[in-house]
């Protein structure tokens, strides 16, 4: 592969990394305009531990349980690399992937899409959920389940060896992370007065409108990431 563009790709997906980073801010920010002051700090601290404890637990067995993940499509062998990360052969170089990135690039950039898994829970379940309790989920769901249900596809499992196509996590993040929080609402159930005694349902506005439309505006710029750096290289053709 050409140096130049070997180069141009690594520096677009970091670019990407950074916007999907930056997502996180717009999360928080509509999270907290859409629900009560009271819940502040709950929804910030939740936005918080996702991106940083989310990466940590990434970083110690989800990357190497999401790749290799299954091989040739054998979905009865769990395959796990062990825990922490390192670099294999050839990974700072471009034999690494086919599209021409490297190693540490193709961690950090998957690490993103780990923990913007766990958000799409988070705004289901806002003012709904204690703090302890949303970090067993985010443990258990980022931990294990995302980098399972990614290593089917991604990770050469049985979904890839069918001829299965995912663009940007369509099915294994945003799918799979509606599927969590259809789950958690359920068990939850309805927020705090939401309902009268007589039944009917009572308004709860949100406490910041113009925060709310600040974050609207960040995931927009996100997305730019999100999506375009899932092609997961910066050559036009």
């Amino acid at each position: 592969m050409d140096a130049g563009l070997f180069t141009a790709n690594n520096v677009w997906m970091m670019l990407a990394t950074a916007l999907v980073f930056f997502m996180h801010t717009g999360f928080a920010f509509l999270e907290i305009g859409l629900t009560g002051q009271k819940n502040t700090i709950n929804i910030l601290f939740k936005n918080i531990f996702i991106i940083t404890g989310g990466l940590l637990l990434y970083y110690a067995f989800g990357f190497n349980l999401m790749y290799p993940g299954f091989e040739d499509g054998d979905a009865g062998i769990l395959k796990f690399a062990g825990f922490g990360i390192g670099a294999p052969e050839g990974g700072m170089t471009p034999d690494y992937a086919d599209g021409g990135y490297t190693w540490w690039t193709d961690f950090l950039f998957q690490g993103m899409f780990a923990a913007t898994a766990a958000t799409i829970v988070s705004g289901a379940v806002a003012e709904r959920i204690k703090i302890g309790s949303f970090m067993i989920f985010t443990i258990i769901y980022v931990g294990l389940v995302y980098p399972i249900v990614g290593a089917w596809k991604w990770g050469g499992g049985f979904l890839d060896s069918w001829g299965f196509y995912d663009f940007a996590g369509s099915t294994l993040v945003h799918s799979v992370g509606g599927w969590a929080a259809l789950v958690a609402v359920t068990l939850l159930g309805a927020r705090i007065g939401k309902f009268g005694k007589d039944g009917k349902p009572n308004a709860i506005p949100g406490h910041n409108i113009p925060l709310a439309t600040a974050g609207v505006l960040v995931l927009w710029l996100g997305w730019f990431g999100f999506n375009g750096g899932s092609v997961l290289s910066a050559d036009p053709n």
